[in-house]
């Protein structure tokens, strides 16, 4: 099987356990550090390209966890969490990985922001050596051990 079916089929996975959880995922720190590793994953590379801010916005949109969440609530602080890091990446990020790290005290909520930054990483059909870097950063914030998302 080649890499990239392997991933998606990961990723599949991974959307499955997060749909599973959906009860549990409700609090505002998971709303928050979710829309901050989905800000990280669209500024991997350091900008964020129109059609990047809005295929990522659509994925969010699309997700069945998220509907936990009004969608102008999640938009508005996407877009917050994007700003700060177009504004400035390196320091942006580190007020966004702060954001990120709120969910550590919860392992739940801590896989499940995880497990988001993956799927909308690959949701393109390449999940770059950015995108992995910046979500192996939030596994070091949350506590997690990137080897347990092959990161």
């Amino acid at each position: 099987m080649a890499l990239w079916d392997r991933f998606k089929e990961s990723a599949q996975g991974m959307q499955t356990q997060l749909t599973a959880k959906k009860n549990d995922l409700k609090s505002g720190a998971f709303r928050d550090a979710s829309m901050a590793i989905c800000a990280l994953v669209a500024a991997a590379d350091g900008s964020v390209a129109p059609e990047e801010r809005r295929r990522v916005a659509a994925l969010i949109a699309g997700n069945d966890v998220l509907q936990n969440f009004p969608a102008a609530d999640l938009q508005r602080r996407f877009e917050d969490y994007l700003n700060r890091l177009a504004a400035d990446f390196e320091f942006g990020k580190v007020a966004v990985l702060q954001e990120v790290a709120k969910v550590q005290k919860k392992p739940t909520e801590a896989r499940a922001v995880i497990q988001i930054g993956i799927v909308i990483g690959g949701a393109d059909g390449d999940f770059d050596k950015s995108e992995q870097g910046v979500v192996r950063e939030a596994c070091f914030a949350v506590g997690l051990n990137p080897a347990e998302f092959d990161l």
